[in-house]
């Protein structure tokens, strides 16, 4: 590998680790709301949620996380893995999308899905509870997506260096 390979492929590795650390950060949170609730979650049993103050720290860090995760991946991730495999980035999103999609990666229409949940989070998460609840229900549901996502590369990445070509 040349030094900008080396370069491309630590920073993708360091890209992969942070939104790790994001997935694990919101599994752990949701494994404490699920202590209480069941998943999905009522209308009832959100109310009861947000009026305990421990309980709503674990369901903003799931939203947070969960925005953090998505435009991590988005905004990063997907970029530094074409860069690492010597691929050109400077192109329409779309392009990247699709690019990805041929390695099976990522699901184009899922990834738009994905993103309009992130958007969601940061113009209606606090304007009622039922959007709110409504969020919180739909992370649980597509958070495997994002999972899926990250698992293919960090396959992807074992893969070459075991010297596999993909």
């Amino acid at each position: 590998m040349g030094d900008s390979a080396l370069v491309y492929h630590a920073k993708l590795l360091k890209t992969l680790n942070e939104n790790f650390i994001h997935l694990r950060r919101i599994r752990n949170a949701f494994d404490e709301l699920s202590k209480q609730y069941t998943f999905p979650i009522t209308l009832e049993n959100f109310r009861e949620l947000i009026d305990n103050v421990q309980n709503i720290a674990y369901a903003d860090q799931v939203i947070y996380r969960f925005s953090k995760l998505q435009d991590g991946i988005g905004a990063k991730l997907f970029k530094a893995f074409l860069l690492a495999q010597g691929e050109n980035v400077d192109k329409p999103f779309l392009d990247i999308l699709h690019q990805l999609e041929k390695l099976n990666i990522v699901d184009v229409d899922e990834w738009f899905m994905l993103r309009e949940i992130r958007n969601e989070i940061a113009h209606d998460y606090e304007e009622n509870e039922e959007n709110a609840m409504n969020i919180l229900n739909t992370i649980i549901e597509t958070l495997g997506e994002l999972e899926k996502i990250l698992v293919t590369i960090q396959s992807l990445i074992e893969k070459k260096e075991e010297g596999a070509l993909f």
